[in-house]
């Protein structure tokens, strides 16, 4: 399959942000009471998405590394403040349903995660087209929650009325509960289509990132603070009875991986300040 297509097909199938990534989840809950609000929530960040991908493609080279998160969110804030102004003059009242959620695109963690993980280190055509195949996928995810909230909670289909269901209504699904049962309702779906998928031989890939509990397969894991602050624990035998009763002195350790260089700082510092806190105890008392 070519490039560009197979960027297509990843962003709307294979890697969605929305039922396979679980990425943009705050948007996704908030402003999906309808199918109009999904759609402009959709579309807004997927032009954001393309615009800064092919911005820091072709930045790339330029922005050192030791700054390159601050000139991302930059150069993302840069065309939120365009495409906020556009929707405020144009489409006012989208505008208005959509309220703050439209400045929030500068912290989305898919515009973000695709600006490291992939528009950082491609060029500029290869970068819009995983934009396009990203910014879609988000879209329609967003649009389906919308569709069937819609309709379940007031009747409706991009404002138009279903006769049959005009009486029934489940207000419910106008609500944040709402939100939370159709998304569980349409991952649910997404994973019984990818374990077909899998008997077929054809597996989607698996969740990445936190919700995986895979800091190697995160987007955002080399800019990621808490990651100099885990400790991974060595495995180590089972503890025999009989060493609970040695002495602290004797009893085995447990030994844990760190940062080599946080450790050997912290370590030394540590042990420098506690014999200068013994000596001068020791000077008090033969005072």
């Amino acid at each position: 399959m070519n490039k560009n297509l197979e960027r297509l097909y990843n962003g709307l199938w294979k890697e969605n942000p929305t039922f396979v990534l679980m990425l943009g989840m705050c948007p996704t809950l908030a402003v999906t009471t309808s199918a109009i609000n999904g759609i402009g929530m959709g579309l807004s960040t997927t032009v954001v998405l393309v615009l800064s991908n092919m911005m820091i493609s072709a930045l790339r080279n330029l922005i050192p590394d030791r700054v390159r998160m601050p000139a991302f969110i930059v150069v993302v804030a840069s065309f939120v403040t365009i495409v906020q102004f556009l929707m405020e003059g144009y489409t006012p009242s989208l505008y208005s349903s959509l309220g703050i959620y439209i400045p929030l695109i500068v912290v989305n963690c898919i515009i973000l995660g695709r600006a490291e993980s992939y528009a950082s280190k491609n060029p500029i055509i290869p970068s819009m087209f995983d934009g396009i195949g990203m910014g879609l996928g988000f879209t329609v995810g967003l649009t389906l929650i919308g569709i069937v909230r819609e309709i379940l909670g007031n009747g409706s289909v991009f404002g138009a009325v279903i006769t049959p269901l005009n009486d029934f209504h489940i207000s419910l699904f106008g609500l944040a509960p709402g939100a939370f049962i159709v998304l569980g309702f349409l991952v649910a779906i997404m994973n019984v289509v990818r374990r077909n998928m899998e008997a077929k031989g054809k597996p989607l890939p698996a969740v990445q990132g936190c919700l995986g509990g895979d800091c190697a397969g995160c987007s955002l894991s080399s800019a990621c603070t808490g990651k100099s602050l885990v400790h991974h624990v060595e495995q180590l035998p089972p503890v025999d009875p009989k060493d609970v009763a040695k002495p602290a002195s004797e009893a085995p350790s447990v030994k844990h991986t760190a940062n080599a260089k946080n450790t050997e700082d912290v370590e030394k510092s540590g042990s420098d300040s506690s014999y200068a806190d013994d000596k001068e105890v020791g000077k008090g008392e033969n005072k």
